[in-house]
């Protein structure tokens, strides 16, 4: 397999995955800052100019965060990623779009990226306001999905490194404080080896 990631991006989550798998997998840097996803090099393998991308054992590519970790988790059952029972399936499916579809393109982007949303700057306060009022309240509901639970859907699982890679934007990047329990929750995904291998790799120690 190969993961094309970013260092520190979303793709940091998959990386984790992949580490906590432990199946040979080749780690292929994309250089977003100068633009190498809008190049032909990457495009042909994914046009959508996007990390995380998987490009699996038999040459196809899989594409999208929720995709790609769910189907890890499922090819690689001895890894435990995946929840046991159609219920617990559905909640680390429900936590995982949460956080990439609602915490990280709604909130973030509007945070890191306001001109995407308005393009007259006069009006960049006002949307990473915005983009800040949206992943506070992910952070508090993900805070409710966690109390008296180690782990989002009660065992550790795919979920858990997409609520990690929040964490880390948030908490590691620029310094704000989680909620109790997502706090806790992130220092325990930092205190697992496949996590410490990754943010070494990453160079983000």
């Amino acid at each position: 397999m190969k993961l094309y990631y970013s260092p520190g991006a979303c793709s940091v989550g998959i990386h984790v995955l992949l580490e906590e798998i432990g199946a040979p997998y080749e780690a292929v840097l994309v250089n977003l800052r100068e633009g190498a996803q809008f190049k032909p090099d990457f495009t042909g393998i994914n046009p959508k100019s996007k990390v995380p991308t998987l490009e699996r054992d038999d040459g196809s590519v899989l594409t999208e965060f929720p995709a790609i970790a769910f189907w890890l988790a499922s090819r690689f059952p001895t890894a435990s990623l995946m929840p046991s029972g159609m219920d617990a399936q559905a909640r680390a499916l429900e936590c995982t779009d949460y956080c990439v579809a609602t915490m990280h393109m709604q909130g973030f982007s509007r945070i890191f990226r306001p001109a995407n949303f308005a393009p007259n700057e006069a009006d960049h306060a006002a949307v990473k306001a915005r983009g800040e009022e949206i992943f506070a309240k992910g952070l508090a509901l993900m805070d409710k999905v966690l109390d008296g639970k180690e782990w989002l859907v009660g065992t550790y699982s795919f979920a858990d490194a997409a609520l990690f890679y929040l964490s880390f934007w948030w908490n590691g990047r620029l310094g704000r404080e989680l909620p109790a329990n997502v706090a806790a929750h992130y220092a325990r995904m930092k205190a697992r080896p496949a996590v410490q291998r990754v943010l070494a790799a990453e160079g983000l120690a």
